[in-house]
């Protein structure tokens, strides 16, 4: 065997190699692409549940507000019926500032679920860049391909 003979053997499994592995790289990119959608699927459901947290949160909080409303005016009832220290009062306070606590704690939910709803969008948008790029570069792999298989 002559010099020429084994380097174009040898050029000739070089360009098979990477001919094989640009191909097990496009076959891989394939189930990123699948794994990205899929994601995307999780995320819009992730956030039309945050939504619905929000909406129940939101109708939590007219509703405490509503039952502070009714409670203050029970309040200003019994004070002038059973007089600032009775303990009919001290339920109605007890009362109101309980109610004051779950608005709280509802608006600390509203929050958070809105925080959450961020997250959701922004991964969204990262999962959908990413779909974009693996379908785009299981195009060019493909075009490689076909360029490769004409000699180009």
């Amino acid at each position: 065997m002559d010099a020429k003979k084994i380097f174009r053997r040898s050029l000739t499994g070089f360009a098979l190699a990477g001919l094989f592995c640009a191909g097990a790289w496009a076959q891989s990119g394939s189930s990123d692409l699948q794994q990205d959608n899929k994601d995307i699927r999780h995320d819009r459901r992730d956030i039309g549940n945050d939504r619905r947290d929000i909406n129940r949160d939101a109708r939590d909080i007219r509703n405490d507000r509503r039952d502070i409303a009714q409670d203050q005016q029970k309040l200003q009832q019994d004070i002038r019926t059973y007089g600032a220290n009775s303990w009919q009062v001290k339920r109605d306070r007890a009362d109101i500032r309980a109610d004051r606590r779950d608005v709280r704690r509802d608006w600390n939910d509203v929050k958070s679920d809105r925080r959450d709803l961020s997250y959701d969008r922004k991964d969204v948008a990262k999962d959908k860049k990413d779909a974009n790029s693996d379908a785009r570069g299981l195009r060019h792999d493909r075009r490689d391909r076909r360029r490769d298989r004409r000699g180009l």
